[in-house]
């Protein structure tokens, strides 16, 4: 979802640059030979490393050894490559889930590693924080330009649509346009529905990623999102409402609610002249068109 949204944006607004793109099936990031040969091939002037396995709650739960060592395996195999074959500008996606869970709200950059994490997904941050660190102390060690960026919970065209193991937007978005079309009169939500959660249009970020590209002197990781939040049910109402769905939400409190509130400060990025421009409504609105085609056309991304 984030590479192609990239490479949309960059193809139409910076034709100049040549891409040097790899699909999973030509490149699997977490052998090192591949990912050594790659980069001695194509030595590229920059990275943006966009890749990781991710899921929800449930799939965090259910894969940690997954989640955490196939994540450090890219994140290291790609770093060590890329600085090997002289890239002097390396471009690290996280994700704010870095943060301890009762870190203050909202969360800000020097949070990190002040308490535990969240231990719904603690196996995916704590791969994501070895990324982050890797890149900090190549910096430090050898001068190069390695730094990354934390976004905000993700949504947008070429989203995972697993009915398990997806984020919240993608399912909730499935599970309501399904039960309209099955006319079902509830979906049951996991938890209570009172989680707070922040969320960005994937489009904002590919804005953000390119703009942290031109900066001579980025953070070593910052923040991206809108500084703004919603609870879960309210979201569910939102997405319903896109959907044209009508009928009711139930609540299953058995089922763990993560974080209450997650709430990033894009106060940093803010003042570097990046601000996002697509509001909750509008992305929801894009999101299940494109949902909608990729139904019509078959090649809906679910797994």
């Amino acid at each position: 979802m984030v590479g192609a949204s990239v490479c949309r944006l960059l193809q139409s607004q910076h034709p100049e640059v040549e891409l040097v793109l790899r699909s999973r099936q030509d490149l699997d990031l977490t052998q090192a030979s591949q990912v050594d040969r790659f980069f001695q091939e194509t030595k590229p002037d920059a990275v943006i490393f966009a890749a990781a396995k991710v899921g929800g709650i449930l799939a965090n739960a259910s894969f940690p050894v997954e989640f955490l060592s196939e994540n450090v395996r890219m994140a290291i195999n790609a770093i060590e490559s890329a600085h090997r074959s002289g890239v002097q500008r390396f471009l690290f996606l996280g994700s704010t889930c870095i943060y301890p869970k009762h870190a203050p709200q909202p969360l800000c950059e020097p949070s990190l590693l002040s308490s535990p994490l969240e231990s719904t997904n603690e196996a995916y941050a704590l791969a994501k924080i070895v990324g982050l660190k890797l890149c900090q102390y190549y910096r430090t060690q050898f001068k190069a330009v390695y730094h990354s960026a934390m976004p905000t919970n993700l949504y947008g065209p070429g989203d995972n649509y697993h009915p398990e193991h997806s984020h919240v937007i993608p399912g909730l978005l499935r599970r309501i346009h399904e039960a309209k079309v099955q006319n079902a009169p509830t979906v049951t939500l996991w938890g209570s529905g009172t989680p707070r959660r922040e969320f960005l249009y994937v489009d904002d970020l590919a804005r953000a990623l390119v703009h942290l590209l031109t900066l001579d002197s980025p953070p070593d990781w910052i923040n991206v999102g809108t500084g703004e939040e919603i609870s879960i049910l309210e979201l569910a109402k939102r997405i319903a409402k896109t959907v044209g769905y009508t009928g009711t939400f139930g609540l299953d409190t058995s089922k763990p609610d993560g974080t209450p509130l997650k709430r990033t400060d894009p106060s940093l990025i803010f003042s570097t002249g990046w601000n996002p421009k697509i509001e909750l409504a509008d992305g929801l609105v894009r999101t299940y068109q494109d949902f909608l085609i990729r139904i019509e056309r078959g090649n809906l991304r679910s797994k």
